[in-house]
Order: structure tokens, then C-alpha cells, then sequence
């Protein structure tokens, strides 16, 4: 029990360098300098008032200096981050799939809550997700001979990423070629692209963590957690467009706990 309110603790501090991430990344700022601050009135949050959970219900939900409202995206991320950092600890121990999938799973929800109001997902997320994911794959090989490697987790990861990467942009581009050149439809939004790069660089960051199996997965459960969504943004906004990390993200955390599960749902193994 002790361990597991330390991790929730640890999650939730990690929520909110991830909430940092989350406001600057977009505007190609630094995460590292300068300290939090308020985006209204640029006062640097003192660390008291920088304690997750706690300072937004003690502050009423509003800046200290100029009474702005903080988003309620702050504790959400924080409380997010905490629960699936925990949830990798229940389900993997203190392993070293715990560090593999907890890194891809802050990477994930960078990803998602820049996606929602942005629509694009920043390649130090994405591309250098992808070259951790990679790296530390690669280095699980390893065993206690010095001299003794094994390759398949390199493989498997490198696989992982040609084909989550590559089936969501030849997807995209068979429809594309289909829908704009063949049916010749108007362009959506201006746009003459269905599928963006950031979408198709997310899920070879996944495929690199997960492995080939995992990432199409991931690739064919999105649609199905997006479709609602789309329906929904297209009667109310007209907008025929969403922001596809998000369902691409929750995809790969149901396929990373319950892929087994899933797969006996679609075919049932009698």
C-alpha cells in the first residue's frame, strides 16, 4: 500500500511537469526555463501553491496574484498521470516494463492534450518518443552475459514502427486518392490531407514501445473511440475534422491492458 501511494504521488508530480509540457511545447518555448508562471499575469507560481491537486482546490481554482481561473485541464492531467502511472505499477510491478510504459504513456498524453485544442502533435513527443521507445526496447536484449544479445526485442520494435507508422499513412493516402481525386470531393476544412503526419509519426512512437501486434491494434480500435466524437463535432460544428491522437492514445492503452481480451471479443477463440 505504501509503495502504491508513492506512485500515485510521483504520477501526480509528474502530471504537472506534463501540464508545462502541455501549455509551451505548442508555442516552441522551453520547458525547462523559466519557472511556472501565470499565463495571465506572469507571476511565478511559488512552490506551495504548485502542489498537485492540493494548491487548485486551496486556491479555488483561480491565480493567487490576479484572481484569473486555472484550467481545469491542470488537476486533470495531474490526477490522469497519477492513475496510469499507478495502474502500470499494479499491473507490472517495479519492472522494467513499468519505466518502458510509464515513459510512453506520459508521452501519450502530451500528445493528446496538444492535439485537442492545437490540432497537431509536437515531434518531440512523437519523433523523439519514437528513438526512447527504440533505444530502450533495444537495450531489454541485454542479459547478464556480457557477451549474449538478443536481437528480438530491436526487431520487434523496429517492426513496430515501419507498420504502425506505415499502415496509418498508406491509409490515409489510399483515401485520399479515393476521395479527392477519384470521387473528386471539395477539400475538407482546406485541407486535401485526411491523415496528418503528426497522427502517423504517434503511431510509430507506439509501435516502437509496443511492438507490430499492439500498434495495429491501437491503429484498427481508434476509429471505432473517434467515430462518436466525429459524429457529434459534425452535427454541432459542421467540422468534419478531428483530433485523432487523442483516440489513437486511448487505443493504445486499452491495447497495452487488454489486448488479449479485445482480440477474444472480435474472434472468439473456442
Amino acid at each position: 500500500m505504501i509503495a502504491k501511494i508513492f506512485v500515485f504521488i510521483f504520477g501526480s508530480i509528474v502530471g504537472s511537469f506534463l501540464n508545462v509540457c502541455i501549455h509551451r511545447m505548442p508555442k516552441s518555448e522551453s520547458i525547462v526555463w523559466p519557472r511556472s508562471h501565470c499565463p495571465k499575469c506572469q507571476k511565478r507560481i511559488p512552490g506551495y501553491d504548485n502542489i498537485p491537486f492540493i494548491s487548485f482546490i486551496l486556491l479555488g481554482g483561480k491565480c493567487r496574484f490576479c484572481k484569473e481561473k486555472i484550467s481545469l485541464r491542470y488537476p486533470l492531467v495531474e490526477l490522469l498521470t497519477a492513475l496510469l502511472t499507478l495502474a502500470l505499477f499494479d499491473r507490472f510491478g517495479l519492472s522494467y516494463n513499468f519505466f518502458l510504459f510509464m515513459v510512453m504513456s506520459w508521452g501519450l498524453i502530451i500528445a493528446s492534450f496538444v492535439d485537442i485544442p492545437h490540432r497537431i502533435i509536437p515531434d518531440e513527443v512523437s519523433v523523439g518518443g519514437m528513438i526512447i521507445g527504440f533505444i530502450m526496447v533495444s537495450v531489454s536484449g541485454f542479459t547478464f552475459n556480457p557477451f549474449g544479445y538478443h536481437f528480438g526485442p530491436m526487431f520487434r520494435s523496429l517492426q513496430g514502427i515501419i507498420i504502425g507508422g506505415g499502415i496509418i499513412y498508406l491509409t490515409g493516402v489510399i483515401f485520399d486518392l479515393v476521395y479527392f481525386k477519384w470521387l473528386k470531393r471539395p477539400a475538407i476544412n482546406g485541407e486535401t490531407e485526411s491523415m496528418g503526419g503528426g497522427d502517423v509519426k504517434l503511431l510509430a512512437m507506439i509501435g516502437a514501445f509496443m511492438g507490430w501486434e499492439k500498434a495495429l491494434l491501437t491503429f484498427f480500435l481508434a476509429p471505432f473511440l473517434g467515430i462518436v466524437v466525429s459524429i457529434i463535432t459534425m452535427i454541432r460544428k459542421n467540422d468534419h475534422t478531428i483530433p485523432y491522437g487523442p483516440f489513437l492514445s486511448l487505443a493504445a492503452i486499452i491495447s497495452l491492458f487488454w489486448s488479449h481480451k479485445v482480440i477474444q471479443l472480435i474472434l472468439p477463440i473456442r
